[in-house]
């Protein structure tokens, strides 16, 4: 009897850790993160990381560098935004500069996973057959970014949205570098001191 009630404390563990793996990195205070069920933040942390790769690869297809950024390629500075545990407050470096389209959007992950709301952020190169104008809120349109699991091929439900520079950074955050991070937005980021 007690080898069974072993097994079975074990097969908890491991559905609690899938679980908790798929509620997902995230966007902001409003996204569906373990961070917020959870009393083990640094576990968390780490599992919140581990859903979002730490090379978010390079910039889509299509999209236009920005011709004279406020922040260069190579420049040092700070984040303001909240995403992913660990990211306000961090020193980058920029990586890339663009000009286009971002979206905060909703959507219900392709795994199985928790709906996540107002995920920041997506570029318009990273939306399916939308065109090159810009999508009124609440539009939606199929996901072609692949920033976490479950993301690609999802069904979204447009936000918010801003025309204002978006960068790719280079940061670490809770022991983890995360590299071409996708995506920081102008107004999320200030000069390093």
């Amino acid at each position: 009897m007690k080898r069974r009630s072993t097994l079975s404390s074990v097969a908890t563990a491991a559905v609690l850790s899938v679980a908790l793996a798929l509620t997902a990195c995230s966007s902001d205070q409003n996204d569906s993160t373990a961070t917020d069920s959870a009393g083990d933040d640094s576990h968390m942390d780490h599992m919140e990381h581990m859903d979002h790769p730490a090379d978010g690869g390079p910039a889509p297809e299509g999209i236009s560098e920005a011709e004279a950024p406020e922040y260069p390629v190579g420049t040092e500075v700070l984040l303001t935004a909240d995403h992913m545990s660990g990211m306000e407050g961090a020193t980058a470096t920029i990586a890339g500069a663009f000009d286009t389209y971002t979206y905060s959007v909703s959507y219900t992950p392709t795994n199985g996973g928790e709906p996540v709301s107002d995920h920041r952020w997506v570029v318009q190169e990273e939306l399916a057959d939308v065109g090159d104008d810009r999508l009124d809120d609440g539009a939606t349109a199929t996901l072609e970014a692949d920033h976490m699991a479950g993301m690609k091929g999802a069904e979204a439900t447009i936000d918010s949205s801003t025309d204002e520079t978006v960068y790719m950074v280079d940061y670490e955050a809770d022991g983890m570098t995360m590299t071409n991070h996708k995506w920081v937005t102008e107004s999320e980021i200030r000069p390093a001191e």
